[in-house]
């Protein structure tokens, strides 16, 4: 969680009486209480609401239009990344930084293309936090560096190329992209109507044909390929 240290500053050309915004989303009330805490010691920003899950920040959002929303990723009803897509194209005044306590570097494309605008670790320093709010309210995008140099060595060093000529069958093709798209293998069952060991099996089926064995090397695969639509339509 965001450690309590005293606040620094964070650059703004903003007059001194301007308030940066804030909506506070995640599921757990105590973190939602601790942000709040640490963001409360410094004057230039003020936390408008929260919210407990994905759908509820949208309807937050779209009522309070607030300038930043503190977003955690893995949530009920709606993941942070899904959440953070619709504000992305329904409230584009409204910026998203993401919270969160993994630091897998898959996350990084994935927030990128669902138009956050950072993401800052939840084990980060507090002072950490109120910059990235800066910077972000500026319109810059802010990122954890050693999640940032992590994912820079990952692209920059990629691992072995999917085996050319892999065929997926269109169920496998299904299954890639709902893992692309940050679905588990229970929701992934839930929406092609089948059992979960069903869809572990394509699953394991699919890495093996493309020689790929991490989720964010099928990630990148389902982007390079077009199959992950970030544009679909979410319903609030």
């Amino acid at each position: 969680m965001i450690a309590s240290q005293p606040l620094l500053a964070a650059p703004t050309d903003r007059p001194a009486s301007a308030r940066v915004r804030l909506l506070i989303v995640d599921d757990h009330p105590i973190v939602r209480k601790g942000i709040r805490l640490c963001l409360a010691r410094h004057p230039q920003l003020e936390v408008v609401g929260e919210a407990g899950d994905g759908r509820e920040a949208l309807r937050r959002a779209r009522d309070l239009q607030p300038d930043i929303v503190l977003m955690d990723i893995d949530m009920p009803e709606m993941s942070g990344l899904a959440a953070a897509e619709w504000m992305h194209r329904e409230l584009p005044d409204v910026k998203v930084l993401i919270l969160s306590m993994h630091s897998n570097t898959e996350y990084v494309l994935r927030i990128i293309q669902s138009g956050a605008r950072g993401f800052v670790l939840k084990e980060a320093p507090a002072e950490e936090l109120v910059r990235a709010i800066g910077i972000v309210h500026a319109g810059e995008a802010y990122f954890s560096p050693d999640v940032a140099r992590v994912a820079l060595n990952q692209f920059v060093h990629h691992q072995r190329q999917p085996a050319e000529g892999a065929r997926l069958t269109g169920r496998e093709v299904e299954v890639l992209t709902h893992i692309a798209e940050g679905l588990t293998n229970k929701e992934i069952a839930s929406v092609l109507g089948v059992g979960i060991r069903t869809v572990e099996t394509h699953r394991e089926r699919m890495m093996r044909k493309l020689d790929i064995h991490s989720v964010a090397g099928l990630t990148r695969y389902a982007l390079s390929k077009g199959l992950v639509s970030l544009g679909r339509e979410l319903s609030v």
